[in-house]
């Protein structure tokens, strides 16, 4: 990009490649990383068929590096006004003149569907937003936005449904440039007629029989009905990943708990296994010159062990006998998602039971409800030795200490040697 500003572009690449690769829904399939950087290669691809200025390139690319940022806002709906929003911020962070930034809203804005492109750089970004639609990665593409309709916009697509709207916006769809016109549009055209091939009702499907069913009023439920049940399914829907969402946040928080219980114990044990090498190695030998250090020492040494001692029982592992019946998996007695519970069983009694407990969701709640609350008493369990283990030492410590203290201000008392008779 020699006719532009490097910087700015390149900053902006930088930015829309975080937003894109961090903060983008993973069920988002086509309006990724990827799609805005074959958007941003058309752009300069037809920058350089049309030869425009340095301003009106600089822009142009600048509207299709931010031009699906708006998907981070966790809905595709007007999602071309969150794009601007972020391109406005970004170029206000830069002190991009306000002229810039008005033709860049313009050029995002003009991305909307139906597309209604006013000038020459609308229309390029129009056409480099749906470059694939004349490509042979046309096929590709729309089984990645099919997908993302799906996951994302929890629309329910069958594979006919899915034809038929792609043969509509075909249908409906034009280029805008002189090169989309002649060089995409024959390609799309292509697409368009196999997809009307395949849409085809089959050969032995009877004509008079088809019209006939299509005379009779079609006997199911009102829009009103529909709506309210998709309605109704899609709360339910909200409502499931809400609850994954808890469990999920709960097993990740009990987990980072317990790596820091593990790791203070961890810290507890080295520290006191360093005191007793210290004291063992030297404390001891002052014995012959003092007995009065006798007392403090033995002191130290108790001390050292139980507070090591109970760090131990804190991160100390416990299993389950690991077995399972098949009356207990249909009394849904036995949580399967803790290891202790099925690892002495086989792997085809194991599938069974997994099984057994995915097909029944009152059960795999049950289970992962279960499955934190256990993980929630071991929890307390080892915080409860490991404030034990801190206890000791730390009171321990400070009475060891006094009675060093004591030890060396008092006289000292030297073994006496007694020979014997």
């Amino acid at each position: 990009m020699p006719d532009t500003q490097p910087s700015l572009l390149l900053d902006a690449q930088a930015v829309v490649t975080n937003l894109l690769t961090n903060k983008l829904s993973k069920s988002i399939k086509f309006h990724t990383l990827s799609h805005t950087q074959e958007v941003v290669a058309a752009s300069e691809k037809l920058c350089g068929i049309y030869q425009l200025t340095p301003g009106d390139k600089e822009a142009l690319l600048l509207a299709a590096w931010f031009h699906d940022t708006g998907y981070t806002g966790g809905d595709a709906k007007d999602h071309e006004s969150v794009s601007v929003r972020l391109a406005n911020e970004f170029l206000s962070a830069h002190n991009a003149p306000e002229e810039l930034k008005k033709k860049v809203e313009d050029i995002i804005n003009a991305t909307r569907m139906p597309q209604t492109p006013d000038n020459l750089l609308q229309q390029i970004i129009c056409d480099a937003d749906l470059f694939h639609l004349g490509t042979d990665s046309f096929k590709e593409k729309n089984r990645l936005l099919r997908e993302e309709l799906v996951e994302f916009g929890g629309h329910d697509l069958s594979k006919g449904d899915w034809r038929r709207i792609n043969i509509r916006f075909l249908e409906n769809h034009k280029y805008f440039t002189p090169y989309g016109q002649q060089q995409l549009q024959p390609v799309k055209e292509k697409h368009l007629a196999g997809l009307k091939e395949k849409d085809k009702p089959t050969a032995d499907m009877k004509p008079d029989k088809k019209e006939k069913n299509a005379d009779k009023p079609k006997k199911g439920p009102m829009p009103e009905q529909v709506a309210a049940e998709k309605a109704k399914k899609e709360k339910e829907k909200q409502s499931e990943r809400g609850i994954a969402t808890v469990f999920r946040i709960m097993a990740q928080n009990q987990n980072n708990l317990s790596q820091m219980a593990d790791s203070k114990a961890n810290i507890l044990i080295s520290v006191n296994a360093i005191i007793l090498s210290i004291v063992l190695s030297t404390f001891a030998t002052k014995l012959e010159d003092n007995r009065n250090l006798l007392i403090p020492i033995v002191l130290l040494i108790i001390i050292c062990v139980a507070t090591i001692v109970f760090s131990i029982l804190a991160t100390r592992p416990n299993t389950n006998h690991g077995r399972f019946t098949e009356d207990d998996i249909k009394s849904k007695r036995t949580n399967l998602l803790f290891f202790g519970n099925f690892f002495r069983m086989s792997l085809r009694d194991y599938d069974w039971a997994m099984q057994e407990m995915l097909a029944d969701k009152d059960y795999l709640y049950t289970s992962i409800v279960k499955d934190n609350y256990f993980l929630g008493v071991v929890l307390a369990k080892k915080y409860r030795l490991l404030r034990y283990a801190y206890n000791i030492f730390m009171f321990g410590l400070i009475v060891a200490m006094i009675a060093f203290a004591i030890a060396v201000m008092l006289p000292k008392q030297a073994e006496v040697y007694v020979p014997s008779n």
